[in-house]
């Protein structure tokens, strides 16, 4: 007879499991089990059982529910295995071999394992621990504080056995296996900074630098949106040990299990159980992967300007560090602004670093199109690519400009006691390092010219992509910065993609709903894949069925996410940097019936004269929520209509 607490609560005996009746009955088996051999008084269990006032015969509830289980385990054949549930005055007793406990039997082995010591021991002691937990503890008792606490005390320990199950395979220097293990309960702890830092330790040591990278940004905006900080000091330690190695030419695959056990110290993020976008292993299976890589048919041509010896051979390869985020999956078409970047790289004037400035409105895919160029190209700058999520439309406040370039000096192996604290000195040294090299430097999501300025290479032979919602109109008045603007995807790019992320067979059995989801879509990339992300999670459904669903606008916004990703997210952040009034006139224009208006039309749905809403309007369109066709000719696409009309475009009162 086994009684298990680590997942549902459950008694299974050699005919199968016992039929254990309602949640509260399971509740007084799983707090009789928590203390094994040990009395527990009536009382707690009554107050462990009802989270408001007992009932007034709560007493006899909790009898009951005894005796019930007592001729349960009975009928079981408990009395073959020393099992009794006993009463002792106004106390109960359950008598067992605590082996018999799932989570007594996990506690032993844990105990047993020595990660550090004998590592190759502890692997499959820790192993079979972890492998006794069928679900989160205690799952079917009641929702009462008692019983949460119990549980959270139990996912604890099961969270330290993983933590020193992913040690032990460390210090074997068994690197592939510790991220395999850290990344499930890294996605669903998020905020346990410690995990977060060994996953990031474990991914760096298989030479997954960028993914490594991700974990550490993802973890910073989730700290300072759920709970308004920064991260720790071992999270932020492993983060800059990272770059430090990188710019050191370290690739993270040399040295032993203890040392990174050491350096450790502290998506929609990849799972390393797979290999990563861009890996051989995944590359040489996709001959689109394989063209995208091939320096021969995606590399830019090499700049005649710079001297052989600035590509640098080998030993300086190994040392420049690679930031750039994993290519983004399932990329297709955008190849018109593609080859603009490219152009913008080209065509540079003699003596001046080539900046190109990719904008769009929110989901549309600037990220996507600039990080896909970068992987294409990175053979042309031989030197490093750097890349920072400058965080301009996001929920926490904009990157500092000094946090960008520290992590940027901490790259191109600067020691951190030379790094100047204020911004200024530390542009002019980061210019100042990279002023002979070529480099990439990609900076995402930018929210001002200003953010942008101090980050910008000096060098000649450097070329800077910038993305931002906003024109960034005093990048391209001083600094000569090209733009490069996305659009929506058009009904057969948009069928494409849908027939990229769901496969082509299933876009093919229904190609009028594809097209009509495009439509509903807006044509945007970010909607086109949470409505996949959809169609996926339902494989049995058509795609005229999540068609009609999206037709009811009332609950198109809330149908295009997926988890913390979608349009209506997205939006909110742009529309949170608007100012009051600026909020306020999208939020009359977002009454126009065919989004097609002209600037007296504007004025009559926002009750003011044209000549005061026009800064207004060409505030709007410089961030991409409405779009200027031609001279006084504005569209505002449906999906920003709906958004506006639904949460009210309140206003973040960024002002301007």
């Amino acid at each position: 007879m086994d009684f298990s607490l680590l997942g549902p609560i459950s008694v299974a005996t050699g005919s199968g499991e016992l039929a254990l009746g309602p949640a509260k009955r399971r509740s007084v088996l799983a707090l009789l089990l928590l203390q094994p051999n040990t009395t527990v008084p009536l009382e707690q269990l009554i107050d462990s059982l009802w989270e408001d006032e007992p009932p007034e015969h709560a007493r006899t509830v909790v009898q009951g529910h005894v005796s019930r289980l007592r001729a349960t385990l009975a009928g079981g054949g408990a009395e073959a295995y020393g099992i009794e549930l006993a009463t002792h005055g106004s106390a109960y007793l359950l008598r067992l071999p605590e082996e018999l406990i799932d989570a007594h039997r996990f506690g032993e082995l844990v105990a047993l394992a020595r990660p550090e010591a004998a590592p190759g021991d502890a692997v499959p002691l820790l192993r079979e621990a972890l492998g006794l937990w069928r679900g989160p503890a205690l799952t079917g008792t009641v929702t009462s504080p008692p019983f949460a606490a119990a549980a959270h005390a139990l996912e604890e320990q099961r969270l330290t056995a993983t933590e020193a199950l992913a040690r032990a395979h460390s210090a074997l220097g068994e690197h592939e296996q510790a991220a395999a293990v850290l990344y499930t309960a890294a996605v669903n702890n998020p905020l346990r900074e410690g995990m977060v830092a060994d996953l990031m330790q474990a991914l760096f040591r298989t030479g997954r630098q960028s993914d490594a990278m991700e974990w550490f940004h993802r973890t910073r905006r989730l700290l300072d949106e759920e709970l308004g900080v920064g991260p720790g000091a071992r999270l932020k330690r492993a983060y800059e040990e990272i770059l430090r190695a990188e710019g050191a030419g370290g690739d993270g695959k040399s040295g032993d299990g203890r040392a990174a056990a050491r350096t450790a110290g502290g998506a929609a993020p990849v799972d390393p159980r797979v290999p990563a976008q861009g890996d051989p292993r995944a590359s040489a299976q996709d001959p689109r992967v394989r063209a995208q890589a091939d320096p021969r048919t995606a590399a830019a041509p090499a700049d005649p300007r710079v001297p052989a010896q600035a590509a640098g051979g080998p030993a300086a390869r190994s040392s420049a560090p690679r930031l750039l985020p994993r290519p983004p999956a399932r990329f297709l078409g955008r190849e018109q602004q593609l080859a603009a970047l490219s152009a913008v790289v080209r065509s540079a004037v003699p003596g001046e670093s080539p900046l190109a400035v990719v904008t769009g409105p929110a989901g549309v895919g600037k990220t996507a199109c600039a990080v896909q160029w970068s992987h294409a190209h990175a053979e042309a700058f031989p030197d490093g690519q750097l890349f920072a999520d400058l965080r301009g439309f996001n929920e926490g406040a904009p990157a500092e400009p000094a946090e960008i370039l520290r992590d940027f000096l901490l790259a191109l192996g600067t020691p951190p006691d030379r790094i100047p604290t204020s911004a200024q000195s530390a542009s002019a040294l980061f210019r100042s390092a990279v002023a002979g090299r070529r480099l990439l430097v990609v900076l995402d999501n930018a929210q001002s010219s200003a953010q942008v300025r101090p980050l910008l290479p000096g060098g000649e032979h450097c070329a800077t992509v910038v993305t931002s919602r906003s024109r960034l109109d005093g990048l391209v008045a001083t600094d000569v910065a090209r733009p490069v603007p996305l659009q929506a995807l058009g009904a057969a790019e948009g069928t494409a993609l849908l027939g990229a992320m769901l496969g082509a067979e299933r876009v093919a059995d229904d190609p009028d709903a594809a097209r009509e989801l495009v439509e509903l879509c807006d044509g945007l990339p970010l909607a086109l894949r949470a409505a996949a992300a959809q169609l996926t999670a339902r494989p049995r459904w058509r795609l005229t069925r999540l068609a009609a669903a999206l037709r009811d606008e009332r609950r198109r916004l809330a149908l295009l996410s997926a988890e913390d990703t979608g349009v209506a997210a997205a939006l909110r952040m742009s529309v949170a940097r608007l100012s009051a009034d600026d909020a306020r006139l999208l939020r009359a224009l977002a009454a126009n019936a065919d989004g097609h208006l002209n600037a007296s039309v504007a004025a009559s749905l926002a009750g003011s004269a044209p000549e005061d809403i026009q800064d207004g309007l060409d505030r709007l369109a410089e961030m991409h929520l409405v779009d200027e066709e031609s001279t006084d000719v504005y569209t505002i696409s449906t999906l920003t209509q709906l958004f506006a009309r639904d949460e009210g475009a309140g206003g973040g009162g960024g002002g301007r």
